[in-house]
């Protein structure tokens, strides 16, 4: 049975207490406490399994169908996200304008969504206060253990909240715009990847980029309003 057919309690997610998080940009030197509701988080990064169940897809013979999904844009998460709440019989968070240059979020609905900035740093960080939540090598496929190429999902250790794979394996796109002033439509993502020196893999290390950009080291979480 495919994931289109399964019910949508099937799914996993892992409930996220309300709490705050401070965010930094490095560039401007600038910091800042963001307020994060509560909110579900998938434990996993999205797997080619799942996205091309939902997209109907076939999975290549070549592929690992539990690696995290890459080469999709930040556009494409948004839609996929939008089509699988449909699936699940959930409301659909985003809105996409007719020229497809502008979407919108509805915090509001039930459905499935890409964690804000905050949410993400604040989930990958599990309450711990250092730049990783563990030993690199124990928590993350990165540049000096991942061979050269994805890993399935969920191998290394989990941090403190039942996470895996916040950190390395797949940079992860969040919702946020990156800088409106100087980069644009630009959107943020997070976490490092099987590609990334050590350094690229922390909680507060942010990259960006426009929200068309596809490579093989970037995917997407999900996450839904509570």
């Amino acid at each position: 049975m495919s994931i289109a057919q399964r019910s949508q309690a099937e799914y996993p997610m892992v409930k996220m207490a309300a709490g705050q998080i401070e965010l930094r940009d490095d560039r401007k030197k600038t910091a800042w406490t963001v307020e994060v509701k509560a909110f579900l988080i998938a434990p996993v990064p999205v797997t080619k399994e799942l996205y091309d169940s939902i997209l109907q897809k076939t999975v290549g013979p070549n592929d690992n169908p539990q690696a995290p999904v890459v080469d999709v844009s930040w556009k494409d998460a948004v839609l996929f996200c939008n089509l699988l709440s449909l699936y699940s019989g959930l409301q659909e968070c985003y809105s996409i304008s007719d020229d497809g240059e502008n979407v919108f979020c509805n915090w509001g609905a039930d459905g499935y969504r890409l964690p804000t900035e905050a949410e993400w740093q604040y989930a990958c960080k599990a309450g711990t206060v250092g730049y990783r939540y563990g030993e690199l090598d124990e928590i993350a496929w990165y540049h000096e253990n991942s061979e050269g190429m994805v890993h399935e999902v969920g191998k290394k250790l989990p941090n403190a909240w039942g996470l895996y794979d916040m950190l390395g394996n797949v940079w992860e796109w969040c919702w946020d715009l990156y800088d409106v002033k100087v980069y644009g439509s630009y959107r943020v993502f997070r976490g490092g990847s099987w590609a990334e020196e050590a350094r690229g893999c922390g909680a507060t290390c942010r990259r960006r980029s426009h929200p068309t950009f596809r490579i093989d080291d970037l995917g997407f979480r999900l996450a839904r309003s509570l």
